[in-house]
């Protein structure tokens, strides 16, 4: 089914690792979540694919599910989500401000967002809850409230973004498309654009609407009153 849209309301879509964040949040996470010797005995299990990968001759999309099965099968649920829910919180700090920037943009105009990444589920329900916006991405499996190892969708990279995109939404629907990316994994998300922008290569920004500068910086200032607020609470 079709999310619902309007013809004069455009989509902006965003990738997430080296687009809107600028880290690796997946290999960060294992390290947030899990203990050094639990990742220390998994990775050496997956280690001959860690260095095919780190010699380009693997590619990443191979490289995700090996790695997630390795680290995360038999993982609790209720445990996962509540470390993902800290996480998410902490990621907001490496959030690549010229590009959340052009994302509260968008959302200043009334366009629809979506966070479209190859990055799994468990955090970045939250991370996309916490930002008011629509997620895309590459979904896991539970099975009696333990992660299985498994993914429950293909890899959301490539061509499966394009995809997966075009089945959430009835694109032809809106007035506009704007992409955002990093990489060629966001090749085939950026070519169904208007208007795509990739990290490194383009020169400038879409420019959106520049006549709400003056509540572009009021919403800044309210996060940040946001931000002090829960900082606050942590203490108590």
């Amino acid at each position: 089914m079709y999310a619902e849209s309007k013809k004069n309301q455009n989509l902006a879509l965003f990738d997430f690792d080296g687009t809107l964040c600028e880290k690796d949040s997946f290999t960060s996470f294992i390290f947030y979540a899990l203990s050094k010797r639990h990742i220390v005995k998994q990775g050496l299990k997956t280690l001959p694919w860690i260095q095919a990968y780190f010699l380009n001759i693997y590619p990443a999309h191979a490289m995700r599910p090996k790695l997630f099965k390795a680290m995360f099968a038999g993982f609790y649920k209720s445990d996962a989500d509540s470390i993902a829910l800290e996480y998410a919180y902490s990621l907001q700090q490496h959030l690549n401000s010229p590009i959340y920037e052009q994302l509260i943009k968008h959302q200043l105009r009334g366009d629809r967002i979506a966070i479209v990444s190859a990055s799994i589920d468990i955090y970045l329900k939250p991370i996309s809850q916490i930002l008011n916006v629509d997620l895309i991405c590459t979904e896991t499996e539970v099975l009696n409230q333990f992660y299985t190892g498994h993914y429950s969708s293909p890899d959301c990279s490539g061509e499966e973004k394009r995809k997966r995109i075009l089945k959430q939404y009835d694109v032809d629907q809106f007035q506009s498309i704007y992409a955002y990316g990093n990489s060629y994994e966001d090749q085939a998300m950026l070519d169904m654009a208007d208007y795509p922008y990739m990290v490194g290569s383009s020169h400038q920004l879409p420019d959106i609407d520049p006549t709400k500068k003056a509540r572009l910086s009021e919403l800044f200032f309210n996060k940040k009153l946001i931000d002090c607020h829960m900082i606050a609470m942590d203490h108590f």
